[in-house]
């Protein structure tokens, strides 16, 4: 008998924590229906797409490196915020076979987020690392939330687009991505009343992958350290924060948060959250 399936797709994707997620959330509500990691490369991902859309069983796909912004043109239609934010991670196959593009990163980023910016500020602002698919979702979503944005990049142009091209109303920064490698003495204001992010979305810090290269002299007072990186889910980057005395978050809450809305999008149900996910984060970490 055949059963219902949803994957993640990338080029790597051993890597890949989704199925582990997405699989503990169907064992526990008892649904009958599996998620698995497919490897893709680009040259494969239109036949892949075009596949997937003729089988009824297969409800859709979470969509990672290097495929976000690549799939878009394959899709039926695309959900407003994924056209706005220019890339997709999550595509649903619907009733009649056409394929949806959504976006949910946003929301995967601003859940740890929501009761900082529930609160009134004097001002808001975020420096954040990398101008790939997970960035253009970051940017898109603070922007959403009025805070002022500096966007390093290794093409401080291309960051610059990315920031005209997301909130041309904006005033945003742009600036290379070694400006944050040295040491600055600049002397931060009394920040009470503002909310201060750091942001890493790059790969640098996976494993892997060379650190971030990031002083902490850079970071105003209270800010808050947030890595997206989830292998490892504790980055040189966090380890340096914490020992700072920063407040971290890391990148397993936001694919944990992503997952979540993706897993209602696929199976009709809001996944099991009832314990803060310490079961789940304990099974990713094991």
């Amino acid at each position: 008998m055949s059963q219902a399936y949803a994957e993640v797709i990338g080029d790597p994707i051993a890597q890949s924590k989704s199925p582990v997620i997405h699989g503990y959330w169907l064992e526990k509500l008892g649904i009958e229906a599996s998620y698995r990691a497919a490897h893709v490369p680009s040259e494969a991902l239109a036949g892949y797409l075009s596949g997937r859309k003729a089988d009824p069983d297969w409800r859709g796909c979470n969509v990672t490196m290097p495929h976000k912004q690549a799939v878009m043109p394959l899709l039926d239609r695309l959900d407003p915020l994924a056209g706005r934010v220019g890339a997709v991670n999550t595509i649903v196959r619907e009733s009649d076979g056409s394929l949806t593009g959504f976006n949910t990163d946003v929301a995967g980023f601003l859940e740890p987020l929501r009761g900082q910016l529930a609160r009134k500020h004097l001002f808001r602002m975020a420096r954040v690392f990398g101008t790939g698919g997970a960035a253009r979702a970051i940017v898109a979503a603070l922007a959403a939330e009025n805070v002022v944005i500096v966007l390093a990049g290794r093409d401080p142009a291309k960051a610059q687009a990315l920031l005209e091209e997301l909130d041309p109303g904006g005033e945003h920064h742009s600036v290379d991505l070694a400006h944050f490698a040295e040491t600055t003495d600049f002397a931060f204001d009394d920040r009470e009343g503002c909310f201060d992010l750091i942001v890493n979305a790059s790969p640098l810090g996976m494993a892997g992958q060379p650190p971030l290269a990031f002083d902490f002299s850079h970071a105003p007072p209270g800010s808050v350290v947030y890595d997206i990186v989830t292998h490892p889910a504790e980055t040189p980057l966090l380890e340096a924060a914490r020992a700072a005395g920063f407040g971290t978050i890391d990148g397993m809450t936001m694919l944990i948060g992503q997952a979540a809305v993706a897993f209602a999008k696929f199976f009709g149900q809001a996944p099991p959250r009832e314990d803060g996910d310490r079961e789940l984060r304990a099974l990713l970490a094991a």
